[in-house]
């Protein structure tokens, strides 16, 4: 099921648009006895007065890894409820998003990342922003669950979830307009459970003394991405 709202915002001439689906995926959140997941879809940057509450999960899609080079093209936001907002950022965009900006850096609201090493990098370099305060639950997974090394999203979603994602658009055109339907459900994915995995991951540490640890190394994410940007990236400049 899609249905799809187009209307322009208030006091702007982007269009806004609202998709709302069934997902096979998504068994947990229900709407009157179905299966569903919400896509708010908008051009540039989120509409004024959005509230996430004191936690948001954050994820982005990219023409590729190296930063300089290979420009941002989504940003996928949810607050852990079954409804997810991408943030596109077409060909020539402007980046200047200032209520996407402003929850980035907003201190009362936790942002939850998976891999945030890239994801808070690429922010910073065309956002121009510091994220904070950040959870990151492959760090969280790595630091807790040392007799794996299966610490990817896909991976951590099922062994502590139980929960099937697909990752097959991960290496699609993110570049392409429009996204197609395909790569909106796999974008939302990859934000709709980090809450719970945050939760998960959280008794891990918990249980193993590891919380402190985690928190350093959270806290260090924003040094290691500015030793990425500046051209570090393949560098221990801690190794002997």
């Amino acid at each position: 099921m899609a249905e799809l709202v187009d209307a322009l915002d208030s006091g702007s001439s982007e269009r806004k648009f609202v998709e709302v689906r069934v997902f096979s995926w998504a068994p947990e959140y229900r709407e009157n006895g179905k299966k569903y997941m919400k896509i708010y879809y908008h051009r540039g940057d989120l509409p004024a007065g959005l509230d996430f509450g004191h936690s948001v999960a954050v994820d982005t899609e990219a023409m590729g890894l190296y930063i300089p080079r290979d420009r941002l093209t989504l940003v996928q936001l949810s607050s852990g409820n079954g409804e997810c907002h991408l943030v596109h950022f077409p060909l020539k965009s402007s980046y200047e998003a200032p209520h996407l900006r402003a929850l980035l850096v907003n201190k009362n609201v936790e942002k939850i990342f998976h891999f945030a090493r890239f994801d808070y990098a690429i922010l910073k370099y065309y956002l121009k922003v510091e994220t904070s305060p950040i959870f990151c639950t492959k760090i969280a997974s790595r630091l807790s669950r040392t007799f794996t090394d299966k610490h990817g999203l896909k991976d951590l979603c099922k062994q502590l979830l139980n929960v099937e994602i697909s990752k097959q658009e991960q290496t699609s055109d993110w570049g392409s307009e429009p996204l197609s339907d395909k790569q909106m459900e796999y974008a939302a994915s990859d934000v709709l459970y980090l809450h719970r995995l945050k939760a998960t991951l959280q008794e891990l540490l918990k249980r193993e003394a590891r919380e402190s640890i985690a928190k350093a190394c959270f806290e260090f994410i924003p040094a290691r991405c500015e030793l990425d940007i500046q051209g570090w990236n393949e560098v221990d400049i801690f190794q002997h």
